[in-house]
């Protein structure tokens, strides 16, 4: 069995460091005051009737991915994904990035092939691209890392925060793409270290192990903002499925249980990487998105059939895969907080 943490990532380290980040930083403007919204995808500043919304993140290990491939055409969607995708989870609209590009060498083709990727990703979500920065570092960095920032707006009165999710509200969930920027050093460490597998070989169901790795991360923004703006449909939390899975919504209210009984069939990619590392499911469901990229929560069922065909609309399936409750009995002990999933007939809880 092999778990994330064997593969070099601690998820309970990194929530402890970002605590201790976070706990040193108390400085706050009067005249321009952030938005309280606590550890949530995205930061804001008052602006007027507006948030200004801030959003950072970067492709990650899949950047080593793209590298052996030498295939760089599909990153920059990734890392506009990773970004926008986590803005849009209070509401806003993204307008503007900035892409900052750490390099030990880089030639010409490949800055042409992340540019291509770039631009595809923008004009998904609907975004400019307004300036950048590219540091050639070859003390610091032996390959190259792409990272970037969004700028996003939201009027004051409409920001979605997930404070208003309550039991009874249901959970659906948006189709991923694939394993889109997370949980890359696991699937290498299977993959390349366990199967002894080369990049371009092919996986069970007949993709090579490039092709399923390096397929972009979905862009949520167009589906997901008409949601917000249908009159008949009051969003009321929204989550982007990434590292940790399912433990995100609990960045919405963490006052109550997420229950999710009813997933899509995993996807092939997650099926192979559990079967070629025998990874146990508790450690899947805490690393992978399984599938499920996005999750939208609403009120009732009129609701969730509404957020299920906007997505359809946009070709993304999508269902309800669960709700929210008060508590959860898992082996004689009330759980009244976190993530559960019901999978294969097992409960597995995610803190």
């Amino acid at each position: 069995m092999i778990t994330y943490k064997d593969a070099g990532v601690d998820i309970s380290h990194e929530d402890r460091v970002i605590k201790a980040l976070v706990s040193q930083i108390t400085f706050k403007r009067s005249d321009i005051k952030p938005a309280d919204l606590g550890l949530h995808y995205a930061g804001a500043v008052e602006f007027g009737d507006y948030y200004l919304v801030l959003s950072t993140d970067g492709v990650g290990s899949k950047m080593i991915v793209a590298e052996m491939a030498n295939k760089f055409d599909t990153v920059g969607i990734d890392m506009i994904a990773m970004n926008v995708n986590d803005a849009i989870c209070i509401g806003a609209e993204p307008v503007a990035l900035v892409d900052y590009l750490a390099v030990g060498h880089i030639t010409e083709e490949i800055a042409e092939q992340i540019g291509k990727g770039l631009n595809e990703g923008a004009k998904e979500a609907n975004i400019n691209i307004v300036g950048g920065e590219t540091a050639t570092l070859p003390d610091m960095i032996k390959g190259i890392d792409l990272a970037g920032t969004v700028l996003a707006i939201v009027k004051k009165d409409e920001i979605i925060t997930g404070k208003d999710v309550k039991p009874g509200d249901l959970i659906v969930g948006l189709r991923s793409s694939g394993i889109h920027s997370n949980g890359l050093s696991l699937a290498r460490k299977v993959f390349f270290d366990i199967a002894k597998l080369n990049i371009n070989d092919k996986l069970s169901y007949g993709k090579t192990v490039a092709e399923e790795l390096l397929t972009p991360t979905r862009i949520y923004v167009k589906p997901v903002l008409e949601m917000i703006r249908d009159e008949e449909i009051d969003v009321k939390g929204l989550a982007h499925i990434t590292g940790g899975s399912f433990r995100k919504l609990k960045r919405l209210n963490d006052k109550v249980v997420y229950y999710i009984n009813d997933l899509p069939e995993p996807l092939p990619i997650f099926k192979e990487i559990q079967r070629l590392g025998n990874v146990p499911d508790e450690e899947m469901f805490r690393t992978f998105n399984m599938g499920v990229g996005f999750c939208v929560i609403v009120g009732s069922e009129e609701e969730a059939e509404k957020v299920i065909k906007i997505s359809d609309k946009y070709g993304i399936s999508a269902k309800v895969i669960g709700k929210v409750v008060d508590e959860v009995n898992i082996n004689n002990k009330k759980i009244k907080s976190g993530a559960v999933v019901d999978y294969n007939g097992k409960h597995i809880l995610l803190k």
